[in-house]
């Protein structure tokens, strides 16, 4: 909503066996301050993915969310090439999909899971119970900006998103 706050109505690939993805439409829809509309695209195979690609040019939405999901993540060069063809601002759940070329990523970084799994690792190994251990959720998320996406999308990304990302593609 920072990088376009005029927009209103958001394309979303999201799988509906994903309870995560689930969870998040929910909350989404309960959520008083965010004024968008989505409109989800259930996308289990290629056929889903094609169908809603064509859906989402056809009734010209004004951005593109992709929720987190194996699909869509294996499928992150293909969903990133379609909104840049496209010129859909989208934003993805995963830096992986900026490095593909996308414009913006806010989600759970993994480097840091991987760190904390480590811990865990550690401790185990030292002779703690597994079952003794706490369940930890993420902590750490990240937000990555790719600038030159944005400008070809003639997108002005607002200093107020710049600042906080933790890295900025140039």
């Amino acid at each position: 909503m920072e990088l376009d706050p005029h927009v209103t109505r958001i394309a979303t690939l999201w799988n509906s066996a994903n309870d995560s993805n689930v969870a998040f439409l929910h909350d989404w829809h309960d959520h008083p301050m965010l004024r968008a509309t989505l409109q989800p695209f259930d996308v289990r195979s290629l056929d889903d993915l094609e169908a809603a690609f064509q859906a989402i040019e056809r009734e010209r939405f004004e951005g593109l969310l992709v929720l987190i999901d194996q699909f869509t993540i294996s499928q992150r060069k293909r969903v990133v090439n379609f909104a840049s063809e496209s010129k859909i601002p989208a934003v993805y759940p995963l830096r992986e999909f900026i490095l593909a070329g996308g414009l913006v990523s806010y989600g759970t970084s993994f480097s840091d899971l991987h760190r904390r799994a480590a811990d865990y690792v550690d401790k185990i190994l030292k002779g703690a119970k597994p079952s003794d251990l706490p369940v930890e959720l993420p902590t750490k998320f990240e937000l990555v900006v790719n600038v030159k996406a944005a400008k070809a999308l003639n997108l002005a990304v607002p200093a107020s998103v710049l600042i906080r990302a933790d890295e900025v593609i140039e």
